[in-house]
């Protein structure tokens, strides 16, 4: 049995998350040595009682709770060292649909728990490992209406400072906001004291998610594409359920692929030797964008979470999964969508429209196929041995799933966390090039069977 996944615990509320499980989470936390804790929410309607079981179990072992009620994600994982906290627990299944909900585990410095720490939270809730208290040993519970308001301060600053102090360094640009029903109300806020003039969209937080699915995708985000290409609006922005992710739209209302964005964010950033932290599936555009300014990519597996562990090095200074998960570790591990958005605005502000912007990074043939396979584990094993024969080393890696790259792209062959398939993927820089490397991954796990 395993707990988590690559994006904390999330499942069916009644059937995979339940108060006892919340209740084992907040306890487990803090037998793991963490003495005061911060809780918050995101809206769904099942994130109160989760949330109220977390705050007993770390009472219940003597840590003290500092209760933000609903918030955000990243407002939760930056009030953690506001707090001179341990540790913090967001209750939300981030961008699932509204039946889920699911517990996420946080550090003071914003990042997630890493491999070792779930694993030692995992371990405890399965052998009920707990350092439960006597009746004058509970914690102390206090609560921080304010969380929200200092991640607005945050980022008003952050872009302040960007902009060498200027008060209001988006004057004059026209920003549409998607909330989606979520906790991420703190973008309008703060691109409005920034100077923009904003435009909201599903702004009243809603945990039935009524106005439009929670993840924010070009499919679930028409209406602020068509809002967008019909207004004065310079951008869009979009978030889902916790606000850790954010997409965009240009001013053409062209919803902009998770690559495309991942290429803006980093070539903004990066220096000569710098490295972009990205999961294995990345676009050879943003290899493109890097090697053109003296940088580099750094492949991890799949997950914002492995993003964020290979963040803390300390030439990486941008991290980013296309799904909507961006990172920059000087502010904070967590991916923050707020910040994400504002960091758009100030690339539109600086340097124009979005479209031409977008128009400038490449796009490559990205193909993919699968194979329904009861026995994927075992195939994958068989899959990896052959292809460690085949290439030299430092061609394959094997951290999640295979990956390979040639002279002409690469591809990936990668067992399905969720379901009995293996997913093969492969891109290179025209259509046919991309055709003989899924053909050659297929061949490998077709062989392996």
């Amino acid at each position: 049995m395993s707990l988590f996944g690559t994006s904390g615990i999330r499942g069916p509320v009644g059937d995979e998350v339940t108060a006892d499980l919340a209740l084992a989470v907040g306890r487990a936390v803090v037998s793991e040595g963490a003495g005061t804790v911060v809780v918050g929410r995101d809206p769904r309607g099942s994130g109160e009682i989760l949330a109220d079981a977390a705050k007993a179990g770390v009472r219940e072992c003597g840590g003290d709770v500092v209760d933000l009620g609903m918030v955000s994600t990243p407002t939760l994982a930056r009030s953690i060292e506001r707090h001179d906290a341990d540790a913090g627990i967001v209750v939300t299944a981030s961008h699932n649909p509204a039946p889920d909900n699911g517990l996420k585990l946080w550090n003071p410095s914003g990042q997630a728990f890493d491999t070792a720490q779930r694993e030692a939270i995992e371990s405890r809730i399965l052998d009920e490992e707990f350092d439960l208290q006597a009746w004058d040993g509970i914690g102390e519970e206090s609560t921080d209406v304010d969380g929200t308001d200092h991640h607005i301060a945050d980022l008003v600053a952050s872009m302040r400072e960007e902009f060498d102090g200027e008060e209001t360094p988006f004057d004059g640009l026209s920003v549409a906001v998607d909330v989606g029903n979520g906790a991420g109300g703190e973008t309008a806020d703060a691109l409005t004291e920034l100077g923009a003039h904003v435009h909201t969209l599903n702004a009243q937080p809603d945990g039935r998610f009524p106005a439009r699915p929670s993840e924010p995708t070009a499919e679930n985000c028409r209406a602020l594409s068509a809002f967008v290409a019909e207004s004065d609006a310079d951008l869009g922005i979009a978030h889902d359920g916790d606000a850790d992710r954010m997409r965009g739209a240009t001013e053409s209302g062209a919803f902009i692929s998770g690559d495309t964005l991942l290429a803006l964010f980093a070539r903004a950033v990066v220096s000569e030797g710098d490295r972009v932290a990205a999961p294995l599936n990345v676009s050879l555009a943003v290899d493109d964008e890097l090697e053109a300014r003296g940088a580099s990519l750094t492949r991890t597996r799949v997950g914002d979470v492995y993003v964020a562990e290979r963040a803390t090095e300390s030439d990486v200074v941008f991290g980013g999964e296309s799904s909507g998960a961006w990172i920059w570790p000087d502010e904070t591990l967590c991916p923050d969508g707020p910040l994400a958005a504002c960091k758009l605005a100030a690339i539109v502000a600086r340097d124009g429209s979005l479209d031409a912007l977008v128009d400038e990074i490449a796009t490559y043939p990205l193909l993919r196929d699968n194979r329904e396979l009861d026995d994927k584990y075992d195939v994958m094993a068989r899959v990896e041995e052959a292809v460690t024969a085949a290439y030299d080393d430092d061609q394959v890696s094997t951290i999640d799933g295979v990956h390979v790259e040639t002279e002409d792209g690469w591809f990936l062959v990668r067992a399905s966390g969720t379901q009995p398939l293996v997913r093969v993927t492969a891109q290179a820089r025209s259509e046919g090039e991309a055709e003989d490397l899924l053909a050659t991954a297929l061949d490998f796990l077709d062989d392996a069977q």
